[in-house]
């Protein structure tokens, strides 16, 4: 399709389709212009000047040619001279360029029948080689006698008030882009878990959707608000009636406590699990952070907890907008998945001018490519897939680090490593 062969041309921002939207039409005008004015003035008015000349050069033809009056050819503006046969140019001469040239010389061939030749070469000045009773005579004239003076003003005068028109228009029309782009800032932001000062302004339809905007984040941030102080009464009426499980079990007889307190540790973890999956990113705020030395902290805190994890690779420094608990406890749940399907695994973090990426790696059985895209949902459990003899969590623990990972703006990718032949897990991050 022609449509998508030009979408590669197509500037992406909108202040780039803008300007095109401006200059085509303008560049489109300034060609039509163009070709009816070498139409109408380079063509219709050099035809007529021409033939003027034409009679002109039939009078001195008339009068003797090269012997005609010196008066008459100091009138005429016209000087005349004999010229040897070989000194006659093998065809007419003009500059490749020289539009009204062209028209010259297609009026005199239409015109006269001893027309020789015309050269056009020389500045301003046109030499005609007629043939005479005697020989070949030479005419020559000023070029504004058959052509317009200053025919570049016009093009001149387009491409000025042309581009001045354009930077006007582009002036005015960037105050109407510009609340636009700020709304796409605002919601960008929003996305990413900040929320930054936004004012809707501008037309009619763009404040429109800015007000739509902000009761949109009011009510995110009010549902948001909600769930964090339900989530935290939750936690604690569910961890009081489980520690006084415990204390109940303790009394019992080993035989009978054993079973039921493996029971409560797993019905604590999968509690532990759910309130970690809904508390999602609310209980933490952005701020400056190195990622890097955020990542060696979590994997030195890892290996004091005993998990087998290494970081293998640490490219790149600086600092980027993060949530810092939210990024440890995704890539917590990255490294426990890798460790209870596989028996180690390896963390690399990648910072560059454009995105954050955090891997982690195992050398367990992996992911089959088909269900990737549902091992990202919540409480999904890929028995087949990730065998479970080592212990089976809840399904959340890829959950937790997509939402994560949307959370700032990013993405979890799933694939296959290629150092250690299990999954590969990608928290990539833009800047």
């Amino acid at each position: 399709m022609i449509s998508d062969r030009l979408k590669h041309y197509v500037p992406r921002g909108l202040y780039g389709r803008a300007a095109l939207i401006l200059i085509l039409p303008v560049v489109a005008l300034q060609l039509v212009v163009s070709v009816v004015f070498i139409q109408r003035h380079f063509e219709g008015v050099t035809e007529q000047m021409t033939s003027a000349v034409s009679h002109e050069l039939d009078l001195l033809q008339a009068s003797g040619g090269a012997g005609a009056p010196e008066e008459m050819m100091r009138t005429l503006g016209i000087s005349a001279g004999r010229v040897a046969p070989a000194a006659v140019p093998e065809g007419d001469r003009r500059a490749w360029y020289d539009l009204s040239g062209a028209a010259v010389i297609a009026t005199l061939e239409d015109l006269r029948e001893d027309l020789l030749a015309v050269s056009l070469l020389t500045e301003h000045r046109v030499s005609v080689f007629l043939e005479g009773d005697d020989g070949p005579v030479v005419y020559v004239f000023d070029r504004a006698r058959v052509s317009a003076t200053n025919p570049h003003q016009l093009f001149v005068n387009m491409v000025v008030f042309g581009g001045l028109m354009t930077a006007i228009a582009f002036f005015y029309l960037r105050n109407q882009l510009r609340p636009v782009t700020e709304l796409a800032e605002a919601a960008a932001a929003f996305g990413r878990g900040r929320s930054v000062p936004y004012r809707p302004r501008g037309a009619l339809e763009v404040r429109q959707a800015g007000q739509a905007f902000l009761d949109m984040r009011t009510r995110i941030e009010r549902h948001i608000e909600q769930r964090t102080l339900m989530l935290s009464g939750v936690s604690h009426d569910l961890r009081t009636p489980l520690t006084r499980l415990k204390l109940g079990l303790s009394m019992l007889d080993d035989e009978d406590r054993v079973p039921m307190e493996r029971d409560v540790s797993e019905m604590q973890e999968m509690i532990e699990g759910f309130l970690s999956f809904a508390r999602g990113t609310a209980e933490d705020a952005p701020e400056s952070v190195d990622p890097i030395a955020l990542m060696r902290d979590l994997v030195a805190d890892l290996q004091r907890g005993g998990t087998a994890v290494d970081l293998v690779a640490a490219e790149g420094a600086g600092r980027m907008d993060l949530r810092p608990a939210a990024i440890r406890r995704a890539v917590e749940n990255l490294v426990g998945n890798a460790v209870r399907y596989g028996t180690r695994a390896e963390v690399s973090v990648a910072l560059s001018e454009r995105a954050l990426r955090v891997r982690v790696e195992d050398d367990g059985p992996g992911i089959p490519e088909a269900s990737r895209e549902a091992a990202l949902r919540p409480f999904q459990r890929l028995d087949v897939a990730r065998n479970q003899d080592r212990g089976g969590g809840v399904g959340l623990g890829l959950s937790i680090a997509a939402d994560v990972a949307r959370a700032h703006g990013g993405v979890l990718r799933l694939g296959e490593s290629e150092g250690l032949g299990g999954l590969q897990a990608d928290l990539v991050i833009a800047r």
